[in-house]
């Protein structure tokens, strides 16, 4: 599989290692690529105990997924949700049933205009999902983000989407479908498709009375080979946005991003425990992530 550069993650409060039990039961082609934890010898700002999962990295179905135990601070909401592409409605059934177990069926599956069998359910955890069968983008990626786009950042899909084709390699918008007469606001986009890096994802724009927005419950990160991808899309995605702690930012659409160079995988995994801890203790200090200050600290 061609590594990802964008990897959503999604976070949690304590419930990743469940979560990513559940889904590997739900979802085929998963499985657990890694688990990292906080350190053994320093407090964290989540306040988790010394020595608990921090995350769980898995695959479903083709799309890499951070799981992040970082405290009751934020939830995830259905501003981001994720599309689920199937080949039958047996497996669209199997899928909507098994993650609506705990959860909350927000559209029943069903036959729709845009769909013989179509569903939206949120899971116990509260991830929003998306469960189509028969209609796979033409990148075939079962697993699909999707942004929507509400409240005061309404009628912003289709700038959020040409920005960010600005910005990732090969990015191009492939499709957009606009809402028709008394559908919505024609001006707005009801379903666009873009791509970044080589990845699929969805855009929406939703007119309905909606209590949520982008926050950090849901957030994306861009794996960085290096400092100058660092800076780069440090620069590009924060511009009209707002810096954060530790690599994380947002753009200025509301969404959360995580600019993280791929070494920090690497030290966060170490069996070492007192470089892994001094590498942690460093990131907590940064708001750009600073490559070399961060290998000087793991030493």
């Amino acid at each position: 599989m061609k590594d990802q550069r964008l990897i959503p993650c999604i976070w949690f409060d304590d419930q990743a290692g469940k979560a990513a039990a559940d889904y590997i039961r739900i979802f085929p082609d998963t499985r657990v690529v890694n688990s990292s934890r906080y350190p053994e010898h320093a407090e964290n700002p989540s306040h988790r105990p010394p020595g608990s999962v921090l995350t769980v990295e898995l695959v479903l179905a083709g799309q890499r997924f951070t799981l992040l135990n970082a405290g009751p601070i934020f939830k995830v909401n259905p501003s981001i949700s994720f599309f689920v592409n199937v080949d039958t409605a047996a497996e669209a059934d199997r899928i909507f049933g098994a993650l609506l177990d705990g959860g909350e069926a927000l559209m029943p599956i069903d036959r729709y205009p845009w769909g013989e069998r179509y569903g939206w359910v949120k899971d116990k955890y509260g991830v929003t999902w998306q469960v189509m069968a028969g209609r796979r983008p033409p990148s075939g990626a079962t697993i699909v983000p999707c942004l929507m786009f509400v409240g005061k950042q309404h009628r912003r899909a289709e700038e959020a989407m040409r920005f960010l084709t600005g910005i990732f390699p090969g990015g191009r918008i492939e499709s957009i479908e606009r809402y028709g007469p008394g559908e919505g606001p024609e001006d707005t986009v009801k379903h666009g498709r873009f791509t970044l890096d080589g990845q699929t994802l969805v855009a929406m724009d939703s007119h309905g009375d909606h209590r949520f927005t982008f926050n950090e419950g849901l957030s994306l990160q861009v794996m960085c080979d290096g400092q100058a991808e660092v800076d780069r899309y440090w620069d590009a995605l924060s511009e009209g946005g707002e810096p954060g702690q530790c690599g994380w930012l947002k753009d200025r659409f509301g969404i959360s991003w995580q600019v993280t160079p791929k070494e920090l995988v690497t030290w966060m995994l170490s069996t070492d425990l007192q470089k892994r801890d001094r590498a942690f203790a460093a990131l907590l200090n940064m708001t750009k992530l600073d490559v070399e200050e961060l290998r000087r600290a793991y030493g």
